[in-house]
């Protein structure tokens, strides 16, 4: 049985609160750096206990290297000392012949390379993206293994993720995630599975009885407050990059008590999850952007996202509604 209490990053992780933070661009598909400003400010008024940037919410494969330099530094300097920055870390699937070794080195390379622009932007910690190059290769465990290993040579502690297959994710192995979770390096998992409880359980259960020095944190933005009670000793989540003290409340709720605080408050999020969280599920990052409009923090020309057409009405109306009963009834910016 490893010693749960080995590993101080995981410790750093426990009963935390990390949105993985939206990148607000104006509709020419430009960095609207005021919107960026103002939501750093916010942000940095809120009880978080850090941010996650480059992750998919952040469009972090996507961002051209200086532009994704600047998102970093901007976060580093503004959520203020004692918060956790964590940066995600992957490649694009620019190259699509797995079969080609040539390819696969060069994914590698490139995972590696943002990892030490981590580094050097003082990331306290990398969010692996799943290595979906590997996803269908023959004998892709040694590749998975690989890649993992090359991110370590950052020099900084790894977030494993586990995300579903439809979102771009890898659907990990068990063999697999004891590959991943005997690396020094690895700290923790991050679990999205969107809508597999059985899938979010059965990861737990591994890692608490054979890993329980990992920290398991949740990224179930539809069955938060359950992943919370069942498991989950912190939120790595992009449905916390809006409403952050309440999300932070939820938190602490699940894993504190008292427990009617957790069923209601977890009802409530549930509810901003089926406003934001639905199909396309690449149009949550607009949902998010709306939802920081709607709360005064950024302009509604700072809402849109490069990589996804506009939302309809009905849904930007939802969100409102929504967002409104959390403010009314939990207090807000």
């Amino acid at each position: 049985m490893e010693n749960p209490n080995r590993n101080p990053f995981a410790r750093k992780l426990r009963g935390t609160l990390i949105p993985a933070v939206p990148v607000p661009f104006d509709r020419l598909g430009r960095l609207h750096r005021e919107a960026e400003e103002r939501y750093v400010r916010y942000m940095a008024g809120q009880p978080i206990d850090g941010v996650a940037v480059w992750a998919h919410t952040g469009r972090g494969l996507y961002l051209e290297e200086g532009l994704a330099d600047e998102v970093l530094d901007s976060w580093r300097r503004g959520i203020g000392p004692g918060r956790l920055l964590i940066a995600g870390a992957g490649a694009r699937l620019g190259f699509e012949e797995a079969a080609d070794p040539a390819a696969r080195e060069a994914y590698i390379h490139n995972a590696l390379r943002m990892a030490e622009r981590a580094r050097r932007g003082a990331a306290d910690a990398i969010l692996v993206h799943p290595p979906r190059l590997f996803r269908d290769l023959p004998g892709r465990r040694r590749w998975i293994g690989e890649y993992y290993q090359a991110l370590a040579g950052a020099g900084l502690p790894l977030i494993a993720f586990y995300l579903y297959q439809e979102a771009g994710g890898v659907s990990f192995t068990f063999e697999e995630l004891g590959d991943l979770f005997s690396l020094p390096a690895v700290a923790a998992i991050k679990i999205a599975t969107l809508d597999s409880v059985c899938t979010f359980q059965n990861v737990v259960n591994f890692v608490r009885k054979e890993f329980p020095h990992l920290a398991v944190l949740t990224g179930e933005d539809r069955f938060l407050g359950y992943s919370l009670l069942s498991g989950a000793a912190g939120a790595l989540i992009g449905m916390g990059a809006a409403l952050p003290g309440f999300h932070k409340r939820l938190v602490e709720a699940c894993l504190h008590g008292p427990a009617e605080e957790a069923i209601r408050l977890t009802l409530l999020a549930d509810r901003f999850a089926e406003r934001t969280f639905i199909p396309p599920m690449e149009g949550t990052i607009r949902r998010m952007l709306h939802a920081l409009f709607v709360l005064g923090v950024i302009p509604e020309e700072a809402a849109e996202d490069p990589w996804h057409p506009p939302i309809p009405d009905r849904e930007k109306e939802a969100i409102e509604v929504t967002v409104g009963e959390i403010v009314r009834t939990e207090g807000g910016p």
